[in-house]
């Protein structure tokens, strides 16, 4: 049996089967995404997502969904399903449906009287081309398979509606069609492995709901324009392959190059496969550069998601060339000693007062994992120093600069430049103006990793040395985040006040390879993490013994904002809160690390299937929220498992 599995009771269930997820990606930054049984709840979801070069290279959901209808004695079946505004589901076509496995491939099963029938569908790896395959398993009479394609034409933030201005013609071409409904879209070429007949007939369907979107506090109703109907006669045993893509194919290797595809995946056959698989999903390859898409569906590139998600996606799986490949692709965004915040094609945000502070902290862990850190020398010494004279000197438009003690201040109207940066009527939800706590550990960690590294390596010309003093850094922290009321730090500090606020802020300080802080003072940390903001899917972003703690992330926009990082547990903190245990407890940390291992095995089948969302409720279950898959938390995980291999694997060999 498939690692993930769902049977005919789970699939005919939409309370169940609707908040099952799937994403698919390729290389180009294309996707595929739906529930388990085809039915679309998100404007997000569809089945050849890509992105369009005349609109800002953002993605555009070109082919919403394919409706598979069978024919038999002049009976027909359709197996497709819908959600229309009122409630209606039309046709009911997950009523048909008996098994749904990942392994090797997505793969569904189903059976209409004496019919059997598969559908399984795989993304070529690098072009914006997504093939299905039917596969006729049973019959007992002539079978007829009837192909109706629903198009959008639309960026995946918005929504399409009927009109005039659609371009409903079409070119035949090689087993297939070509469609271009609107200009400067790329063409969507659908065809198949064998003859078909095509019958045009366009026409728009209307008012099909999206729930997701609906619930979330945004509009959910769109109209689709079918275009059509592929019809061809199957017979039992037979396969057909169907390839939805912006480029003309050659149907004569579409059988081929479905097999090929299925060999170089991962097999999804294990937890740590489908993890391995979900860290492939988030590499994007465009113009010869290699970045990492936040989260998915919806979420572009962001340097501060890819500096703390790149070691455990690519280091902890023995991939250094790509960890090399994607830090070299940020450098290039450096900018007057900042990286980027957000990265698009169209637009580059950086506002960030710690995202630059990472990318020390991500060389670390490739020091760490590789133990070559002459290597991180040679290559990084020039942006790590850019990065430290920048925050030296200040940035008044970014409103970062360092004060007479040493310390990093930033604050920016409406702006929050921390990573709890959720925004709502144009202020932040979160504000942290001022002296940061995890900042400041992070801009004493960064200086003490280059002061360590030009130690080692460096030449100490006056173009290579940075004159900045870890002990009065080190002194003004303590000053500014402890004192003796509390046992752990405070959060932030302006001129006017100190939050004591128990965040997870204090855990990423104390994780840090270099700190002012003695253990002690992080034993006392990690002790308050354990009791007020540890669950079993990460770390709370505010203990539930503050007034402002929201237990759950659902609702309309300024509902979840509010809860974003005042509750919402977030997977991608187990990372600091891991090394923190380490650091103090060493190989006696494992218990604690494979219990919240073995906890987060079931998530493989509850929000995103065979990966990790961005976050979860704060109080339990803790239901998983968000993007359905998020490149931090799978990091996380993987990060967690590489420490529990290596640990286990040196004591049986010392």
């Amino acid at each position: 049996m498939s690692y993930i599995h769902f049977d005919k009771k789970h699939l005919t269930n939409l309370s169940f089967a609707l908040q099952k997820e799937f994403v698919r990606t390729n290389r180009s930054g294309s996707y595929a995404s739906s529930t388990v049984i085809g039915c679309n709840t998100r404007k997000y979801h569809g089945l050849l997502v890509v992105p369009q070069p005349n609109f800002g290279n953002e993605n555009h959901v070109l082919l919403s969904s394919l409706d598979l209808t069978v024919i038999q004695h002049d009976a027909s079946f359709n197996l497709g399903i819908h959600k229309y505004k009122g409630g209606e589901y039309n046709p009911k076509g997950h009523k048909y449906m008996r098994e749904y496995i990942t392994d090797p491939i997505p793969k569904i099963t189903y059976r209409v009287g004496g019919v059997v029938l598969s559908v399984e569908s795989i993304f070529s790896d690098k072009k914006a081309s997504m093939f299905v395959k039917y596969t006729l398993l049973e019959a007992s009479s002539k079978t007829i398979f009837r192909i109706k394609p629903l198009l959008a034409y639309r960026n995946i933030h918005h929504l399409t509606k009927a009109n005039t201005k659609a371009d409903t013609s079409y070119e035949e071409v090689n087993k297939g069609t070509k469609m271009q409904i609107y200009p400067g879209f790329t063409p969507l070429y659908l065809q198949f492995s064998k003859e078909v007949e095509y019958v045009h007939h366009p026409d728009w369907y209307l008012d099909f709901e999206y729930m997701k979107d609906i619930k979330r506090g945004y509009k959910g109703h769109e109209d689709l324009l079918a275009p059509g109907d592929f019809e061809f006669t199957i017979k039992k045993g037979e396969s057909v392959i169907l390839q939805a893509s912006i480029e003309e194919g050659t149907p004569t290797t579409f059988t081929r190059q479905f097999n090929q595809q299925v060999k170089k995946r991962i097999p999804r056959d294990s937890f740590k496969n489908n993890l391995k698989n979900a860290a492939q999903q988030f590499l994007i390859e465009q113009d010869g550069n290699t970045k990492i898409a936040a989260g998915l569906p919806w979420y572009g590139s962001w340097g501060r998601d890819t500096f703390i998600s790149l070691p455990g996606l690519t280091l902890a799986l023995g991939e250094e060339k790509r960890f090399i490949s994607i830090m070299d692709t940020w450098v290039s965004k450096l900018k007057n000693g900042f990286f980027p915040n957000r990265s698009t094609a169209s637009k580059i945000d950086y506002f960030s007062a710690d995202t630059s502070l990472w990318f020390f902290w991500a060389l670390q862990k490739y020091i760490y994992f590789t133990k070559d850190a002459r290597k991180v020398w040679r290559k990084y010494k020039k942006p790590m120093l850019a990065v430290l004279e920048a925050y030296q000197h200040g940035n008044d438009e970014l409103g970062v600069h360092m004060t007479d003690n040493g310390l990093i201040y930033a604050a920016k109207e409406n702006v929050p430049l921390t990573w709890m940066d959720a925004i709502l009527f144009d202020k932040a939800v979160t504000p942290r103006s001022g002296y940061a706590v995890e900042i400041n550990a992070l801009w004493y960690n960064a200086i003490a990793l280059y002061q360590s590294l030009e130690s080692q390596f460096g030449k100490k010309t006056s173009d290579e040395t940075i004159n900045l003093s870890l002990d009065l850094i080190g002194k003004s922290f303590l000053e500014t985040f402890t004192d003796i009321k509390h046992n752990y730090l405070a959060d932030y500090s302006n001129e006017k006040e100190i939050s004591w606020d128990v965040r997870p802020n204090m855990l990423i300080a104390a994780s840090l390879p270099f700190s002012p802080m003695a253990d002690s003072l992080k034993k006392f940390i990690l002790d308050v993490v354990k009791q007020e903001l540890l669950t079993p899917r990460g770390i709370r972003g505010l203990s539930p013994k503050n007034p402002k703690y929201k237990s759950k992330y659902e609702g309309n926009i300024e509902i979840r904002d509010n809860s974003y990082h005042n509750g919402a547990v977030w997977p991608w903190l187990l990372i600091p809160y891991t090394d923190v245990l380490f650091h103090l407890y060493g190989k006696s940390g494992l218990g604690d690390i494979q219990t919240i291992l073995d906890r987060f095995e079931e998530v493989m089948v509850e929000h995103g299937i065979g990966s990790v969302s961005e976050l979860y409720n704060g109080d339990p279950p803790h239901e998983g929220k968000g993007g359905v898959s998020q490149a931090w938390s799978v990091s996380a995980i993987l990060s967690l498992m590489y420490q529990i291999e290596i640990n286990t694997f040196k004591s049986k060999h010392i």
